[in-house]
């Protein structure tokens, strides 16, 4: 069973093991390393920070009462603008959707705050997550955003959402995190 929770800042342990275990497991994956967040930068005040960002959305998958994924949503740079960001499942809870769970509480969840766009970067070696950005109806804009600590380059994808922040597509109800 999956179950989706809104994270708070009284959440971080959670957040922290779980970001810990993707940036070791997938350092490919994301633009910061597990170094970055290891040793002297391994706080609870940087975690809580981190989790404080305003307007930002936070969420942690549960697979059968286990935490196996998360993501976070952020205010992009321009108005009406939502950054997906941080998205990682574990390896032993792959292809039992909840990546799709994810994607959809952070665009649902933009969508609810009036967002117009919600915008990703992804590596453009991640044949998997870009194939579950694209079943999300995210396209690939053709721009390219920082090159990763593998060298490869980010690959931006943009959803448009609806006037009022719906999204374009037909998606399932939100589960309730």
């Amino acid at each position: 069973m999956i179950e989706l929770h809104v994270l708070t800042v009284d959440d971080w342990r959670e957040w922290r093991e779980l970001r810990l275990a993707a940036l070791a497991e997938a350092p490919h994956a994301f633009g910061s390393t597990l170094a970055d967040w290891q040793g002297d930068n391994d706080r609870e005040e940087r975690w809580r920070a981190r989790l404080a960002i305003p307007g930002s959305c936070n969420v942690l998958a549960l697979l059968d009462g286990e935490p196996a994924g998360m993501a976070s949503g952020l205010p992009g740079p321009e108005e009406g603008a939502v950054e997906l960001i941080s998205l990682w499942v574990c390896k032993a809870a792959r292809g039992q959707g909840l990546g799709d769970h994810l994607v959809q509480a952070i665009v649902q969840w933009a969508g609810r705050g009036g967002a117009e766009l919600v915008r990703l970067a992804v590596s453009s070696t991640n044949a998997h997550a870009i194939a579950l950005y694209r079943r999300h109806d995210f396209e690939d804009t053709g721009r390219f955003g920082d090159t990763l600590p593998d060298g490869a380059r980010e690959r931006i994808m943009e959803k448009r959402l609806s006037p009022g922040g719906t999204s374009k597509a037909t998606t399932p109800s939100r589960p309730t995190p």
